[in-house]
């Protein structure tokens, strides 16, 4: 026979369900909130407190699970208690009083020089439904850095052809100028015209520099998945997304010997502690290469 607490889960469990939650997410609370029922066993819900919770969380680890599942366990059970709130069964969320256990920041795979190297080089795959506007993309990207937002704001007149930089919109409505170098101008001299007749086409005016086919500006999901769909066609994994371009610029630069502070001003982050997780790839890098290479590493 279900006590209280069984039947308010399966409650809640048939709640997520009318709200068409997702079957993964139903099958993660229906394990992790049963083991927070028979963690709890009788006791009613004003004998469950913060202290009794954070028990609960102590016992997951003595299970051997790791940070993320315990993490995940927590999420759970706030979200148990949010239910009983609404439902009018409880008044308070202890779980609201327990910490999320800090889970490590996992530094992004960055490509290598030699995987950028082959994606650029060459002709585009047959897969780029606009190959100069798509090169085009992915050498202000990798070659300036810039955030997949800012790259679909600028402007045509935001480019700066006889300082090779370009303008960036920054978060918070702040600017800076991006330098860039002969391939961006390359791809540049090549899109231009090749945009100019898109929008003659289609009779549109448009200051943005990026459009699709049909002369409107580009948006950040259209561009995360023309990226994607050129990485796996040039033979990347399939996790790589307009950021990961970013992370390359910031490692690559910082490998091959730029200043932290100068990187820092390109990928416009406001504090340096931001920048130096890029040195933390590159000491990533630095280890694999040694213990590929040096023969006192093997």
């Amino acid at each position: 026979m279900m006590n209280d607490a069984q039947r308010a889960v399966a409650k809640f469990l048939q709640s997520l369900r009318e709200r068409n939650s997702s079957q993964h997410t139903i099958k993660a609370y229906k394990q992790d909130l049963g083991s927070f029922v028979r963690y709890t066993g009788s006791r009613e819900w004003k004998q469950i407190d913060h202290v009794t919770i954070r028990g609960f969380l102590s016992s997951e680890y003595d299970k051997g699970l790791g940070k993320t599942s315990v993490a995940r366990s927590l999420a759970a059970v706030r979200s148990l208690y949010r239910w009983l709130a609404q439902e009018g069964i409880v008044e308070q969320n202890p779980a609201a009083l327990v910490a999320t256990p800090k889970l490590p920041k996992k530094l992004p795979r960055v490509p290598t020089l030699e995987e950028m190297n082959s994606v650029l080089d060459g002709e585009m795959p047959e897969v780029a439904s606009f190959p100069e506007r798509d090169r085009l993309m992915l050498e202000l990207l990798y070659g300036c850095g810039i955030r997949n937002s800012e790259l679909v704001g600028i402007n045509v007149d935001d480019i700066r052809p006889s300082a090779e930089a370009v303008l960036i919109r920054c978060k918070g409505k702040k600017e800076r100028y991006v330098p860039f170098g002969d391939a961006v101008k390359a791809a540049l001299a090549s899109y231009l015209p090749a945009r100019q007749l898109v929008l003659s086409e289609f009779r549109k005016n448009t200051p943005a520099l990026l459009i699709n086919q049909r002369g409107g500006r580009l948006t950040t999901r259209s561009v995360g998945r023309i990226i994607k769909k050129i990485a796996v066609a040039k033979g990347l994994s399939a996790d790589v997304h307009p950021h990961t371009l970013r992370h390359a610029f910031g490692t690559h630069m910082l490998e091959e010997g730029a200043d932290l502070r100068a990187i820092q001003e390109m990928l416009g982050h406001e504090r340096l502690s931001t920048t130096q997780r890029y040195t933390q790839l590159s000491m990533k890098h630095l280890i694999s290469v040694y213990d590929q290479t040096h023969p006192r590493a093997k």
